[in-house]
């Protein structure tokens, strides 16, 4: 039996899920050295993305949940930037590094509409109210 939850139907959510086995991919072939450096940062950076998304979708205030999707794409932008160091110490090559960007773009974007949904909503209801 599979339960199915609320994140579950959304789409950044599933993107976000990716670019973790994408980045765990990537990291795996890091110098071992990093380990506990590098590595460990940009997987944990990646693994907050798609949990902040998660928790945000299990809060009830519109409010809560675009603070955890700004959360979200602070950790999308921490991933992005780690992995422009990670190339700049040769640990990851230019074609890797285009193709992971093109999916942290599509990210940020649909984090972006996300948040600007969110925030509508918000909005809409304090008018309403």
């Amino acid at each position: 039996m599979r339960i199915e939850f609320v994140y579950h139907k959304l789409q950044v959510w599933h993107l976000a899920k990716g670019l973790v086995k994408n980045i765990y991919s990537i990291t795996k072939r890091f110098p071992p050295e990093e380990k506990f450096g590098l590595v460990g940062q940009i997987n944990r950076a990646a693994i907050s993305i798609a949990s902040n998304i998660a928790e945000g979708s299990g809060r009830t205030s519109r409010k809560d949940q675009a603070h955890f999707t700004q959360l979200a794409y602070g950790s999308l932008m921490e991933v992005a930037c780690q992995l422009e160091i990670a190339r700049d110490l040769d640990f990851i090559g230019e074609d890797d590094l285009t193709a992971v960007f093109a999916s942290i773009k599509t990210i940020a974007e649909k984090l972006s509409a996300l948040r600007r949904s969110q925030l509508a909503e918000m909005n809409k209801k304090t008018v309403e109210g």
